[in-house]
């Protein structure tokens, strides 16, 4: 953020008392080059920078928030919009967008039928003991 930008944000505060002479006073600005800064259309590389960031919420929500900015670039390649991967990932990153891929669920322990039936019952399906302490019953 410029300095221009903040006293501008600042200046449309409420709560702010200041006035905008102070506030270039104090952030060592001219008060006409924050009066040409706001008057100034909006320049070509900024103009630019804001159809990418659309283009890029869209391939974001389009994907439901996984793609990272190697594949939002791949997609923006795709449709012949000329970016770097760096543009890109600086861009999210400014807009808050983070790449969310969800794992596949994997299972991890599987039934061995013929394990459980050579495994020996040594309390004869018997849990209750008399003191505790008698027997020692866990399934690890």
């Amino acid at each position: 953020m410029s300095k221009y930008e903040y006293i501008d944000s600042q200046k449309s505060e409420p709560s702010n008392r200041n006035s905008v002479v102070k506030m270039c006073l104090w952030l060592t600005v001219s008060t006409s080059g924050f009066y040409h800064w706001a008057i100034r259309p909006q320049s070509a590389t900024a103009a630019r920078r804001e159809a990418l960031i659309s283009r890029i919420q869209h391939f974001s929500e389009e994907s439901d928030g996984t793609y990272g900015y190697r594949r939002i670039h791949a997609d923006l390649a795709a449709e012949k919009t000329e970016c770097s991967p760096e543009l890109v990932r600086q861009l999210m990153r400014q807009i808050g967008l983070v790449a969310c891929q969800p794992r596949p669920f994997r299972i991890t322990t599987e039934a061995d039928a013929e394990a459980a039936a050579n495994m020996p019952d040594l309390v004869k399906r018997d849990f209750a003991a008399v003191r505790p302490g008698v027997k020692f019953v866990g399934d690890i």
